[in-house]
């Protein structure tokens, strides 16, 4: 079999044509194709990578600042239960101090209605008491109780001893007003008269004197001068006897404090 050669050749060159061809107008724009959406795919990573970077960024930063937010959350509520706390403490405070003194104020109240209404039955007591001694030593006696008085009184100033009668002539002398004499009654010319003549004796001179009833003596009499004071009176015998029995009755109540709880003791 004998080759043609010029169709060979024909045939090699059209191949050439064909590959020559076929690169370029359709290889060559694949290939372009292919490079720009490779480049395009790159970018878009990393676009992708940038934005995915820019995400975590913005995820960490509010993390941050939700943690940030926490804490401050946290500490405002410890600072407001603490607030709370300490306003709640101050109200209780200030609820029982007016309470304490609430109840101070009260038992004070209490204390002095009892204490008046004592004074007041004291007073009560001793205005009915000297009234019926009064009554019954006028019955008895053959002089009166304030006549009575009057003399107890003389016999008292004539009775005083050196030092007494010294100091008390001083502030009679040196007094710049009359002297001050106090009776529970109204004393008669003659008793005043008794009680004048009784003073210019025993201190050799001139005495001012000055009468004045004051009830609250209560069945006495009294001489003041300067500071200095002369008296008797039935008050005088009560205080003493209410002292007395004040301490008669303290000392019950101490023994009564030092039995109570030994009696308790022995009861449980």
């Amino acid at each position: 079999m004998l080759i043609d050669w010029f169709t060979v050749g024909a045939q090699v060159l059209n191949f050439l044509i064909l590959v020559w061809l076929m690169k370029r107008f359709l290889y060559q724009p694949i290939l372009h194709a292919i490079d720009a959406r490779e480049k395009r795919i790159a970018a878009e990573l990393a676009d992708a990578d940038a934005k995915k970077a820019e995400a975590r960024k913005e995820r960490d930063e509010f993390q941050r600042k939700n943690g940030e937010f926490d804490q401050q959350r946290a500490e405002l509520l410890a600072k407001a239960t603490d607030e709370a706390k300490a306003e709640r403490q101050r109200l209780l405070d200030e609820a029982r101090q007016a309470a304490d003194a609430l109840s101070a104020k009260r038992r004070e109240t209490l204390r002095n209605e009892a204490q008046n209404l004592n004074q007041a039955l004291s007073r009560r007591t001793q205005q009915e008491v000297f009234a019926i001694a009064r009554k019954a030593l006028t019955d008895l006696a053959t002089t009166s109780l304030e006549e009575r008085m009057g003399e107890v009184f003389t016999r008292r100033l004539r009775m005083l001893d050196g030092q007494s009668k010294a100091r008390l002539g001083e502030a009679l002398k040196t007094a710049p007003d009359p002297a001050l004499m106090r009776s529970a009654f109204d004393l008669p010319a003659e008793q005043r008269a008794a009680i004048q003549n009784a003073l210019n004796e025993t201190f050799s001179a001139e005495v001012r004197v000055r009468f004045e009833t004051a009830p609250d003596l209560v069945s006495g009499i009294e001489l003041t001068s300067s500071g200095q004071k002369l008296g008797w009176s039935i008050s005088d015998y009560l205080g003493s006897l209410e002292k007395g029995v004040g301490d008669l009755m303290n000392a019950k109540d101490k023994a009564e404090s030092k039995i109570g709880p030994k009696s308790d003791a022995k009861g449980e």
